[in-house]
């Protein structure tokens, strides 16, 4: 295979070689709306009942961490319709929530769509709306580069899309748990961005309590494409279950990160080709983000889709893939865990304080100090506290954990005797490992 990058204002944007990019563009600048168009996009949508149809045979899954299928979560909602009574005068129906609120550190994708390819954004948020009936729509989002880019696309549309639903940007702080669903919506409802107990969930009762589908940017980017090309050639690309493509960034050391449109069902090996690393070099991974936990280099046999990565206990999730090669894993697990501790939104305390205590022992164990005690602990912890928390911050804490003590053991009993040649040098445990630094790279 060959390895080829194009870069884009410094970012690597790489289509899969020998196939027509769905999402990406290469080269630089923001698609203006003129381009947008003579592309294609903003089609009449014709019959929405044909074009429900056409999503749910085309498998959509949703690409925000979970990979539901968008079908399901749109008939969820259409069925739910209503007016509510704490809704302002004259709401009624449903909303559409545009979730671009990227806030897994090692993922630009979303950043990248939004900043470049607002247009996509729109025009799926359009086709969404159609599909549950909604007005009111928002794009929901941290990155102020993304706000300005999406702004200046509506001014194009003299402010919103001809014959198409209301559109308001709503900007909040940058944070993992701000991009959870029900964040979003108490943010939107003027709360703080922070998880919600649940239920109620937002398609059964969300913005201003109305019946709303929060659906991630990528996932809207994808109806467009149905929307002219249909089911049959979207299913063109990927694997029965996990059809069509998908945006993955990359992440290794020493090298620039990139961000990639990959078909469903790509050997993990082929990837490692594209990117430019050998096998030899892979320890692990870090698929789908933080939340799955660490793979070893069990991960070299595995197929990016979901049928695959779930039974080995991974999953796509945001398709952040970041490759562990230089690093030592009980560090990486150390960072993330720390970073979880600083993150956590502080409602709950299973979460606040469980995320504290795990991230303590790893921190130990990486610099030496930790005791035998300290890892029973640790995976017991990991194993009790799962469940506990109002979203899934300590969930992913606890798959961290024992993902590191079941997959990595030699290097955990290397730490006990100050053996590992890494972390030796001095561990950047307060570092966030794979973090994508965006404003050096758009």
């Amino acid at each position: 295979m060959q390895h080829i990058f194009s870069s884009a204002g410094g970012l690597a944007v790489v289509p899969y070689p020998g196939s027509d990019p769905r999402l990406l563009l290469t080269g630089g600048g923001t698609e203006t709306a003129y381009e947008y168009r003579d592309r294609g996009g903003y089609r009449p949508i014709g019959s929405v009942a044909a074009l429900a149809g056409e999503v749910e045979r085309s498998g959509l899954r949703g690409r925000g961490g979970a990979g539901f299928p968008f079908a399901v979560k749109v008939a969820g909602v259409r069925g739910g319709s209503r007016i509510s009574m704490s809704a302002p005068a004259g709401w009624t129906g449903t909303v559409v929530v545009a979730n671009g609120e990227e806030g897994e550190p090692a993922s630009f994708k979303d950043r990248w769509l939004l900043r470049r390819r607002p247009h996509l954004v729109l025009d799926g948020l359009r086709l969404a709306a159609a599909l549950v009936g909604a007005r009111r729509t928002y794009v929901y989002v941290s990155d102020p580069e993304s706000v300005r880019s999406v702004s200046a696309a509506l001014a194009e549309l003299g402010g919103g899309i001809t014959d198409g639903p209301d559109i308001a940007v709503v900007q909040v702080a940058p944070g993992y748990v701000a991009g959870e669903e029900t964040a979003a919506v108490q943010a939107i409802n003027g709360g703080p961005a922070k998880p919600t107990d649940k239920p109620p969930r937002p398609f059964e009762s969300g913005v201003a309590g109305l019946p709303t589908l929060v659906s991630n940017v990528e996932t809207l980017a994808n109806l467009p494409f149905l929307n002219r090309w249909g089911a049959d050639t979207y299913r063109a690309a990927g694997t029965a279950l996990s059809p069509g493509t998908f945006l993955a960034t990359v992440t290794a050391a020493a090298r620039p990160p990139a961000l990639y449109e990959l078909p469903h069902g790509l050997p993990f090996a082929d990837l490692l080709t594209l990117h430019g690393v050998a096998e030899t070099e892979v320890r692990g991974a870090l698929i789908g983000g933080y939340f799955t936990g660490l793979l070893d280099r069990t991960v070299l046999d595995l197929t990016l889709d979901h049928e695959t990565l779930g039974p080995a206990g991974a999953g796509l999730g945001c398709g952040a893939i970041a490759l562990l090669t230089e690093e030592c894993p009980v560090a990486v697990a150390a960072g993330v865990l720390n970073y979880f501790d600083r993150e956590n939104a502080g409602q709950c305390g299973s979460c606040f304080n469980g995320t504290a205590a795990m991230a303590a022992v790893t921190t130990a164990l990486t610099e030496g100090r930790a005791a035998a005690a300290d890892l029973e602990r640790l995976r017991r912890w990991s194993a009790v506290l799962r469940g506990r928390g109002a979203c899934g911050t300590l969930d992913a804490a606890c798959n961290i954990a024992a993902s590191l003590l079941d997959r990595f053991p030699q290097q955990v009993a290397a730490h006990f005797e100050n053996r590992c040649p890494e972390c030796a040098a001095g561990p950047a445990i307060g570092h966030i490992p794979y973090r994508v630094e965006t404003e050096a790279l758009l």
